[in-house]
């Protein structure tokens, strides 16, 4: 395949329907592996994203973001089958739940791919609830370990949601042991592991794979990131937050960005690339992707601070 893309980001495209109150809902395109990315491809990266929508509205306002921000569509699939919707009924704290029974990510397959097309490939990121999905899961997981094996760079965001409560762990164990870059915040780890302490959360988390790379993210009170037996520890840049939607996300691209780009920046460096990248994100509504000017200068910010 001529042009090959470097990243790739497999998994789930949805759109939220959102409550506005007084029986009012809006509709927003979404998805954690799909936000990844779009935050990748404005940020310069060949990117693209691997999975299926719907041949609907809601399909087409996904494959017209999508192509907005220069993401290679190439290995997007459409099929004949009802989109995957978030119902979001409230914000904060969040309150959602998902419709797809049989909805169109579930009918993904890889073996459609044009010859070639993970030629130039170098990264590859898998995370969110397509992992939590049958058969998608199950789909995805067989990439990533066929990727792994051909020297591809494996990247995993759990993204905890609530249809991981039951029957998850296999999968969480086989793809942090598959991923040389892991990701995942506090609140991920209070769904995936609960009653035990963080701390303790965390050690098994990295425990599955302890030479690799690990964001652990908190919010506005900072994130640590590990590589084997060094760590560095950062304050979030104090931005004018419009909403925090799609933050997570955009830091996983920003550390990929800084980790693919910049391979000989020091841990502190890396981390706080991906900081100022999930502040960046904050700075607009929705799960809107970083703009590089802006990520730019927050990581210039952290880099003249030392922290």
């Amino acid at each position: 395949m001529r042009d090959a893309p470097l990243m790739l980001c497999a998994g789930e495209a949805l759109t939220d329907i959102i409550d506005q109150g007084e029986e009012r809902w809006v509709s927003r395109v979404g998805g954690s592996v799909w936000n990844v990315a779009r935050a990748l491809a404005v940020l310069g990266e060949p990117t693209a994203f691997a999975g299926a929508i719907s041949r609907d509205r809601f399909g087409d306002a996904l494959w017209q973001a999508s192509e907005a921000v220069g993401l290679d569509t190439r290995l997007l699939q459409r099929v004949e089958r009802s989109p995957l919707l978030a119902i979001v009924e409230k914000c904060e704290p969040p309150r959602y739940f998902f419709i797809g029974d049989d909805s169109a990510d579930l009918h993904f397959d890889p073996a459609a791919f044009p010859a070639g097309w993970a030629d130039g490939l170098r990264w590859a990121h898998f995370g969110g609830i397509s992992l939590a999905r049958e058969p998608l899961a199950s789909t995805l997981v067989a990439l990533a370990q066929r990727l792994k094996e051909q020297g591809v760079t494996i990247s995993y965001d759990p993204n905890y949601r609530n249809l991981m409560e039951e029957g998850y762990e296999p999968t969480l164990r086989r793809m942090a042991a598959l991923a040389d870059v892991i990701k995942v915040s506090d609140d991920d780890l209070r769904g995936l592991f609960p009653r035990v302490e963080l701390d303790v959360a965390l050690e098994r988390v990295r425990a599955f794979n302890p030479a690799g790379y690990c964001l652990f993210t908190r919010g506005g009170q900072g994130a640590s990131l590990f590589h084997g037996a060094q760590r560095a520890d950062a304050r979030a840049p104090k931005v004018a937050v419009v909403d925090t939607v799609g933050a997570g996300d955009a830091s996983v691209a920003g550390l990929l960005h800084s980790l693919a780009r910049h391979p000989g920046r020091p841990l502190q460096s890396h981390l706080h690339a991906a900081l100022a990248a999930g502040s960046a994100a904050c700075l607009q509504a929705g799960a809107t992707p970083p703009q590089p000017a802006a990520m730019h200068q927050l990581f210039e910010q952290l880099e003249g601070e030392g922290t």
